[in-house]
């Protein structure tokens, strides 16, 4: 549910769900074709033999971290009033590790404001229980602090991720929940596939996609999500703007404006920014001054220490 400043911040934003650009949603659909189609188009590259496989690497990286970032976009109902439409354009398993209906389920849960940060509750908490994380040994706990840096983030990041859910999935499957299995035995099959068709066509071995392009993909998109929430007492203070440049807000289709899109979260990234224009000194309040400058500036701060202590500092305080 949207939420506003006041009714004038209602209608403005109204307004701008009235213009040619909201109703016809043109740039995700012009979205969805670069991506896809730039991604065709590297691979067909390489099979014709006018990119190497290492030169379409970095191009590769990007475009699936940009994928990423679309699936975000979609699931939030864009840009069809079809669900089953918008999951069909996300569910491609480009980025390989994640099955697109898993992240739909998780995120949607994520957007409850008064339990973020909550270990237990916000399924894309950075932070554990205290209890829990007085248990653990010592090799975890450096790991949990370096992912909590930005070097860290990048490489630690992904197979910590990945390693908790697939963690989370076999706990279920032993469990007797088995809801999921279709999801996951379809999202084998397609990756299966993609792997095979990426080596066969292009000529790409399926473990250089894996551990070349889709692991620093994965790293590459949990950047922005390094620092955009924290603890804090109130819910909106949990929330980062990320005052990034036009490079990053593209990359991250302006989700560095997390409080905005949290607040608006049916609003679509092409107005984000406009958002936030509109009432930049009440975001920056309502956010109890978490701003941040910029990607540099949280490299410069973050490069190789943590943000903040991986044991959430007042959890029974929090909502639960």
């Amino acid at each position: 549910m949207a939420e506003y400043f006041d009714a004038d911040h209602a209608s403005e934003i109204a307004t701008l769900g009235r213009g040619f650009t909201a109703r016809t949603q043109w740039p995700t659909w012009l979205l969805i074709v670069v991506i896809y189609g730039g991604w065709v188009a590297v691979l067909s590259n390489v099979h014709s033999g006018h990119l190497s496989p290492f030169a379409a690497t970095p191009w590769l990286i990007v475009l699936c971290a940009w994928h990423m970032s679309l699936q975000h976009e979609l699931l939030h109902g864009h840009p069809t009033r079809f669900a089953w439409l918008n999951m069909a354009l996300g569910w491609p398993p480009l980025a390989v590790w994640f099955p697109y209906a898993l992240y739909r389920e998780s995120h949607m849960a994520h957007h409850r404001d008064e339990a973020l940060t909550v270990p237990g509750i916000d399924p894309e908490t950075n932070y554990v229980l205290p209890e829990q994380w007085a248990r653990l040994p010592r090799w975890r706990r450096v790991f949990w602090h370096a992912r909590k840096s930005f070097v860290g983030r990048v490489v630690i990041g992904p197979p910590m991720s990945v390693a908790g859910m697939l963690v989370g999935a076999a706990r279920a499957l032993r469990n007797g929940d088995w809801r999921h299995a279709p999801t996951w035995l379809t999202h084998v099959a397609a990756v299966a596939l993609l792997l095979t068709w990426v080596q066969r066509y292009a000529g790409v071995p399926w473990w250089y996609y894996l551990a070349a392009i889709t692991w620093p993909a994965l790293g590459l998109a949990m950047v922005r999500s390094l620092y955009e929430h924290r603890a804090a007492t109130h819910p909106k203070a949990r929330i980062a703007i990320n005052e990034a440049g036009l490079v990053m807000r593209l990359l991250y289709l302006n989700n560095n404006y997390h409080l905005v899109h949290h607040d608006l979260p049916g609003l679509p990234w092409f107005h984000l920014p406009r958002a936030y224009r509109m009432r930049r000194d009440d975001y920056r309040r309502k956010c109890g001054g978490f701003v941040i400058g910029g990607y540099a500036s949280l490299f410069r701060r973050y490069a190789w220490r943590a943000t903040d202590a991986p044991a959430h500092p007042f959890c029974d305080s929090a909502a639960r």
